[in-house]
């Protein structure tokens, strides 16, 4: 069976843990030359050093995509190294789990990685792809629809995104990229770790509660949401622009 994508270059934000981790290690076993963007400058070296230890292709570029001038030089890299730029995953994200006691800080610092990141890496990712078409795949939520408490400052950032997908899709059509957005539910990631500290419960307690709420009676894993992703990115959803995909064991369903 053929990869799905041979010949492509993807660029995944957040790639060094978590669901974009998990997109970056598919993306390469599926043919892609992969670009990760993160902060984390030693786990990004790490995921590119396994990618290119299975036998792909990987870079590392360190990048804040709050800045402009970061999220500018991601793509120039990337063109610079492989010459193209055909997928950007915008995984990249703060979890904020407060309530109206959220600090002007750190909305500040909640919209500017998720919602202006978001939009920096799309602009400039678009310039690349605009000659030859591309995919973007950002990165919803389950809290881009639903209520939860203490999550607003994220939920508001998740809510802007599904949103900005739609704006996205259609302003780039005409170039032939088709924008998408991926939306998980509760998925076992490094952030679930922090909100489990915050709660004051184990990690048992957490999943036990979390797959109550799904109607599969269980959590996701990060590989289950690269898989939508793939697809999303891939040539099998050409004729797929502004909508977005739940990732959520059927959490939104009840």
């Amino acid at each position: 069976m053929s990869e799905r994508l041979s010949g492509k270059v993807a660029i995944i934000t957040g790639g060094a843990s978590g669901i974009g981790r998990a997109t970056a290690i598919l993306f390469a076993e599926e043919g892609a030359r992969v670009v990760i963007a993160d902060v984390n400058e030693t786990a990004g070296a790490r995921v590119a050093a396994e990618i290119e230890g299975r036998g792909g292709k990987a870079l590392f570029v360190p990048t804040d995509v709050a800045q402009e001038a970061d999220a500018r030089r991601a793509c120039e890299r990337t063109l610079s190294v492989y010459g193209q730029l055909d997928i950007l995953v915008n995984s990249a994200a703060i979890f904020s789990f407060r309530g109206l006691t959220t600090s002007v800080a750190e909305w500040q610092r909640s919209l500017s990685v998720n919602v202006i990141g978001t939009a920096l890496m799309s602009r400039h990712a678009a310039e690349a792809m605009k000659n030859r078409g591309g995919a973007i795949v950002n990165l919803g939520s389950i809290s881009s629809f639903v209520a939860q408490p203490s999550f607003i400052p994220y939920s508001a950032t998740k809510a802007a995104i599904v949103q900005m997908t739609r704006n996205m899709a259609m302003d780039l059509a005409p170039f032939n990229i088709r924008v998408n957005c991926v939306c998980p539910g509760t998925i076992l990631t490094p952030a679930s770790d922090d909100y489990v500290k915050q709660a004051g419960m184990n990690l048992e307690q957490y999943i036990a509660a979390e797959s109550e709420k799904t109607l599969l009676k269980r959590v996701g894993q990060p590989r289950e949401v690269a898989c939508a992703i793939l697809f999303l990115a891939s040539d099998e959803a050409s004729f797929i622009t502004g909508t977005y995909l739940l990732v959520d064991g059927g959490y939104t369903a009840k």
